[in-house]
């Protein structure tokens, strides 16, 4: 009797909703830091950085939602293309697509007798032969019918929550300067904090994706800063 502890796989399986949330986050923790910073080097009201603030955050918000709601119907729509050349294919060039089959296990190390026992058998099913081929030879995975939608509302969410985070600086201070030191320590903190998660989550080495995406965040807000210095 064995007292081996049964092993339990762990792999990331949400990885479009870790990827959507990646991208809101850290494009709204970085592009309003970015423009605040550059306007506190400009401006003597906290009123003219909230205002711009708020404004970009939800252009951000649409422009970004938008370009993820188009990212995933444009996978699924491609997804949908090739589906129906390979079904093409498979009723057309039917020895053709046994001779891919093949192939394919052939690079796995399959000798010939088990190549052809295998793809004879997963021709049988249409249906399960073109997703074998859809996956197998094309890399492509049936996307959710619902990624449009959910891509644009997580992008778009990360990035009104992140963004609102180093605004809220000039909300409780009195001067964009004072609003810029406080902003610099929540934005610093926030992504050094979302850094750390999202390397964890992939995988990453979490202290060094932490500070690699701090540092680009604020390397982001201090050429924007010095820019609004020097033109102002």
């Amino acid at each position: 009797m064995s007292n081996e502890t049964p092993y339990q796989e762990q792999h990331l399986k949400s990885s479009d909703f870790i990827t959507d949330m990646v991208i809101g986050m850290s494009d709204g923790l970085t592009v309003p830091f970015a423009l605040a910073a550059g306007l506190s080097g400009a401006v003597h009201e906290n009123s003219i950085v909230i205002t711009a603030g708020i404004a970009e955050i939800v252009a951000g918000c649409i422009a970004m939602g938008l370009g993820g709601y188009l990212a995933g119907k444009t996978e699924q729509e491609h997804y949908e293309s090739e589906l129906k050349r390979e079904h093409f294919e498979v009723d057309n060039y039917h020895q053709k697509e046994i001779d891919e089959v093949k192939e394919i296990f052939a690079d796995y190390g399959i000798d010939e007798a088990g190549q052809t026992l295998i793809a004879n058998q997963l021709a049988k099913d249409k249906t399960k032969w073109v997703d074998f081929m859809m996956k197998f030879e094309l890399g492509l995975e049936k996307p959710n019918p619902n990624r449009a939608r959910n891509s644009a509302l997580t992008i778009g969410i990360a990035y009104f929550i992140g963004g609102l985070l180093p605004l809220s600086a000039y909300f409780i201070t009195e001067t964009p300067h004072e609003g810029l030191i406080v902003s610099a320590i929540i934005t610093t903190f926030c992504l050094f904090i979302f850094g750390y998660f999202k390397s964890k989550v992939t995988g990453q080495p979490p202290i060094q994706g932490a500070l690699k995406v701090t540092a680009i965040g604020l390397i982001a807000a201090g050429a924007a800063f010095a820019i609004a210095k020097l033109i102002s």
